[in-house]
């Protein structure tokens, strides 16, 4: 018996009641049958719909040998009546995306040629692949015909055509059709071949957002959002670009140019305060210390690049040892320490040993972290 697909017949079905036809139990699932369902089943780029089977949850729907197949993690009794409800918030967000999708894709075909070859629909988000290139200018021209056919409140108009209707239909799709196929058309934008439920009218979708786009494989790959899902992103963004107009005060509309400006400013800033610490670095290198022919500087405050141009500038004074400690002896000490002539790897072991450090590195050179005291690493280097 072949389940009735309720989602043909109405897209915009909540709750219904079905019997429950046959319920088997599979490796970590049940798979349960309905004679009737608006559950619709992963396809056409779409996720499927989950919700309820009386009060047992249904988390996925497949089709499997033209079988409608519900997943539920517990089972329900054979023959008998349930009430069963979608998940509508999220059933009705991905009909307006995929929806919007047709849009897009249906002025993308007519005004270009280019062909949709990759749809996906993520939680939050769609991506939409073509085989040809767009610009952003473009992309934007697009973007305002498809909200045009949004305020047009356009029907979209499911049917199931003969086989010879379908030889005089102009219609996008993906695959060579031969039967059963399901064609949406939206007026005066596109007529398409899909398996998916639909909004009844363009005007549900709400809104239609191109976020980004990226070359991808000789075409263009393009994120989109719709509806409920744009109306979020835009909240999200307003609250940032709120946040940082007010930490910056500036108007909204000069968020960019004040963060560009303050971008520069720091950058310079940064440059300066590098410059200032490895002129520091540089006087320092007079206060390098002999100790059992190795040079030793134990110090404060230093970063990574400072220890760094210190050793480099020490390696090329001495035969053995060269290194520099940055720390106190509560707070232990941050080291590098390079030799030309010296196993490094059996040094760093004693080291970790002795000093109680952790670090590593390679090519002559290591660096890490010593929790010890100065008075130690002086004789640690005496005795090496």
């Amino acid at each position: 018996m072949q389940t009735q697909r309720l989602y043909y017949e109405d897209s915009f079905i909540k709750d219904f009641t079905a019997e429950a036809i046959s319920c088997e139990k599979r490796d970590g699932f049940y798979a349960v049958m309905l004679d009737k369902t608006a559950f619709f089943p992963e396809g056409g780029g779409q996720k499927s719909d989950s919700g309820f089977i009386g009060s047992v949850r249904v988390f996925e729907v497949l089709e499997e040998n033209g079988e409608i197949i519900h997943k539920t993690k517990e089972p329900v009794e054979v023959n008998q009546e349930y009430t069963c409800k979608i998940d509508w918030n999220l059933r009705f967000s991905r009909m307006q995306n995929h929806s919007g999708e047709h849009i897009v894709s249906g002025l993308v075909h007519k005004k270009y040629g280019y062909d949709n070859v990759g749809f996906h629909m993520e939680e939050d988000y769609v991506t939409i692949d073509f085989n040809g290139e767009l610009t952003r200018e473009q992309l934007d021209e697009i973007e305002d015909e498809a909200n045009e056919a949004i305020y047009k409140n356009l029907a979209f108009k499911t049917y199931f055509p003969s086989e010879e209707e379908l030889k005089t239909l102009d219609y996008r799709s993906k695959l060579e059709l031969t039967e059963d196929v399901r064609i949406v058309e939206i007026e005066g934008v596109d007529v398409c071949a899909c398996c998916a439920p639909h909004v009844k009218a363009s005007g549900e979708i709400g809104v239609i957002k191109l976020l980004d786009f990226m070359k991808h494989r000789g075409g263009v790959r393009i994120v989109m959002k719709a509806g409920r899902l744009a109306l979020i992103d835009y909240r999200e963004k307003y609250k940032n670009a709120l946040g940082i107009s007010n930490l910056l005060s500036v108007k909204q509309q000069d968020v960019f140019t004040a963060t560009e400006k303050f971008y520069n400013d720091l950058s310079e800033e940064r440059r300066k305060f590098y410059e200032y610490r490895m002129s520091v670095a540089n006087r320092d290198k007079e206060k390098l210390e002999e100790i059992n022919d190795s040079l030793i500087l134990i110090t404060d405050g230093y970063d990574a690049d400072m220890m760094r141009d210190v050793v480099n500038y020490a390696l090329e004074k001495t035969e053995k040892y060269a290194g520099v400690f940055s720390g106190t002896d509560n707070d232990g000490y941050s080291f590098v320490i390079a030799s030309k002539t010296q196993d490094m790897n059996l040094f760093r072991n004693r080291l970790n040993s002795e000093l109680n450090g952790r670090g590593g590195g390679r090519d002559g050179m290591i660096q890490g972290k010593a929790t010890t005291q100065k008075i130690n690493i002086i004789d640690f280097f005496k005795e090496v």
